[in-house]
């Protein structure tokens, strides 16, 4: 069976499956449209889908993906910005609740930032979308060079979750909402292999895994 012939046999089960499970829910949605609480900015990994991970209904996330979970800062230049117009309209459009940056272990995009060489140099965008790493990359080298490559790299994965984190506060439109309480921001980290998933203690400083 081909790759593609897998997708059309899973789109059938699904059609004759859980879609008529959720058929209710399904209609609702489509009638009075959707409203999800919780958006989620998670990494383009095809390892690492938020609706599978959190076993979400239809209805459940807004889900915004891009390489290495990032939140660039707002800016208005150029013309196309896919996650800026994303996270506007889950924010403006959908006044979701809950922002969640998503990051993950293995990621290949915060590996091509570290270490870019084993890359085809024909990579014109990607190099350029996790450059925006690069500061937290240098902090991570300079606080943790005798910690080993794994923990590194585990900490550059965790750190571009902050970042984002930090980035997201540059739109005034989702900063006026966290100061008022509408919004709350969450890191979370999941270790793919385990799974075991993490939250970002703001108080604590660090990742802690939830119980």
């Amino acid at each position: 069976m081909s790759a593609v012939d897998k997708l059309l046999k899973g789109y059938q089960e699904y059609r004759d499956g859980s879609y008529e499970l959720s058929r209710p829910l399904i209609e609702n949605l489509v009638a009075k449209g959707q409203r999800p609480e919780v958006a989620v900015i998670a990494c383009s990994d095809s390892r690492v889908d938020p609706a599978i991970l959190f076993q979400a209904d239809p209805g459940d996330l807004f889900v915004i993906r891009n390489v290495a979970n990032l939140v660039p800062p707002m800016e208005l230049e150029g013309t196309y910005h896919g996650t800026s117009a994303a996270l506007e309209f889950a924010i403006l459009g959908l006044n979701v609740k809950h922002l969640v940056v998503l990051g993950h272990a293995h990621c290949g995009g915060i590996k091509l930032m570290m270490d870019p060489e084993p890359y085809d140099s024909s990579f014109k965008f990607v190099p350029s979308w996790v450059s925006m790493l690069a500061a937290a990359h240098r902090r991570v080298l300079a606080t943790m060079s005798s910690a080993g490559e794994e923990a590194c790299t585990r900490a550059c994965e965790q750190n571009a979750v902050l970042v984002s984190l930090e980035n997201l506060t540059t739109f005034p439109w989702v900063r006026e909402r966290v100061e008022s309480g509408a919004l709350q921001l969450h890191g979370w980290y999941v270790d793919i292999a385990g799974p075991e998933l993490s939250g970002y203690d703001w108080e604590a400083g660090k990742f802690t895994p939830f119980s």
